[in-house]
């Protein structure tokens, strides 16, 4: 990846946590749909609504912060079956289960599977409300850890091959002197080259640099093993 590359890729991860949360509500009763997508608008958040779980999953994902609001019962594939599929390819996505038939051993199933809330119709507004902000608050916190993780990888993509093997060594806690006999390079050259690290990683401490190494996993084994530049 280039420089230009991944700065874009670091603005990207940006633009994904600041983005305005998406609630998408599975029903398919149209008067249902209607009424929670003018309720959650109202609230200031945008809406997308689906009368089926097939027609959901043929969106395409975005990785903002968001929530789905799903009906429990619903012809073809119901909301059981769609938390099923969305486990594998979406785990993220924090679920509120909507069910009109109060079923216990339903609700059951959907909590233990990771559902953050199962509401009974009918219920009042103010309950729906407080369910989507609290699945959406849990999902900014996943989306603003999978930007800086983002934004980790494209800052290290921006490093040279010698010096992702200086970082390598660094973190696993050699000192300059032995990172240069360990490379093969002078003392003031690991300086320079830790310098380049350091600024490119926006690190302000060693201590710092090997919590994104740890993040990154960096290894200073399966670093090395690749060829280096001086």
């Amino acid at each position: 990846m280039n420089t230009t590359s991944a700065i874009c890729c670091e603005e990207s991860a940006w633009m994904m946590t600041n983005a305005s949360p998406i609630v998408f509500v599975v029903d398919d009763d149209i008067s249902m749909r209607e009424s929670l997508g003018a309720l959650i608008q109202d609230e200031g958040w945008q809406v997308e609504t689906f009368m089926s779980a097939e027609e959901f999953l043929n969106r395409p994902h975005e990785i903002v912060p968001h929530c789905l609001v799903l009906d429990i019962s619903m012809p073809g594939l119901n909301g059981l079956e769609l938390q099923k599929r969305l486990a594998v390819q979406q785990p993220e996505m924090p679920i509120i289960f909507m069910t009109g038939h109060g079923d216990i051993p339903k609700s059951v199933q959907a909590m233990k599977a990771g559902a953050v809330e199962f509401l009974t119709k009918p219920f009042n507004d103010s309950t729906l409300l407080s369910a989507v902000r609290g699945a959406i608050e849990r999902s900014k916190v996943l989306v603003d850890r999978n930007a800086e993780l983002q934004a980790l990888k494209s800052r290290y993509a921006r490093l040279t091959s010698r010096e992702r093997e200086v970082f390598a060594l660094v973190v696993a806690g050699l000192s300059n002197k032995q990172v240069g006999s360990e490379l093969g390079i002078c003392e003031p050259t690991v300086k320079a080259h830790r310098g380049c690290v350091m600024r490119k990683m926006k690190a302000e401490s060693l201590a710092e640099l090997i919590k994104m190494a740890t993040r990154l996993r960096v290894h200073r084994l399966s670093t090395l093993s690749t060829p280096a530049n001086i």
